[in-house]
């Protein structure tokens, strides 16, 4: 197993859990919010765990209210948010810090082994455009950074927070990894 699989986790249920409960899957962790210009991602984000999972993929949402407060509901609040509006159905978790002295250890592991994303200066511009100072590289630029977990347990690509979930970058490596061994 990798660290990465060994962090322990809880679902936004409360429940005990880790990465390793996925072992052998082709994972997409995304840190998600509720109040975000990005928050429209989760549909995209259902829609592509619906046309993958049944091939070993999943969806792996992490709300966090590390930008602008742009998550501040309980858990149950966020789980009601997304079923409710965007039909997710995806495993999600329980709320955690992506960045800063409160990253949580998943996050620590995924920004260590992949410390900088794909397509990351569009979004890095709009952002101070708008007069903010973005987060250094490694990290976590805002909400919605995917990162991509191997069939291994290993982290093999990251996309800046604007990659929508249908961009053809990470579909194409979401499908080498779920179809590289066929």
């Amino acid at each position: 197993m990798t660290a990465i699989q060994d962090v322990p986790l809880k679902t936004i249920l409360g429940e005990a859990t880790s990465l390793a409960d996925y072992a052998g899957q082709v994972l997409l962790i995304v840190n998600v919010a509720s109040k975000c210009g990005l928050t429209p991602q989760y549909e995209g984000l259902e829609k592509l765990y619906e046309k993958y999972k049944d091939e070993g993929f999943a969806v792996l949402g992490f709300p966090a209210n590390d930008f602008a407060a742009q998550e501040p509901g309980s858990d149950s609040e966020i789980l009601d948010f997304c079923t409710t509006n965007f039909g997710a159905s995806f495993p999600m978790f329980a709320k955690i810090g992506v960045v800063g002295p409160d990253k949580h250890p998943l996050y620590r592991e995924l920004t260590e082994a992949l410390p900088a994303a794909q397509n990351d200066g569009p979004m890095r511009g709009r952002l101070e455009s708008y007069g903010m100072t973005p987060n250094p590289q490694p990290e976590v630029l805002w909400n919605f950074e995917k990162f991509v977990i191997g069939r291994d347990g290993e982290p093999v690509a990251r996309f800046a927070p604007d990659t929508a979930p249908d961009d053809d970058a990470l579909i194409s490596v979401i499908e080498k990894e779920l179809f590289a061994s066929e």
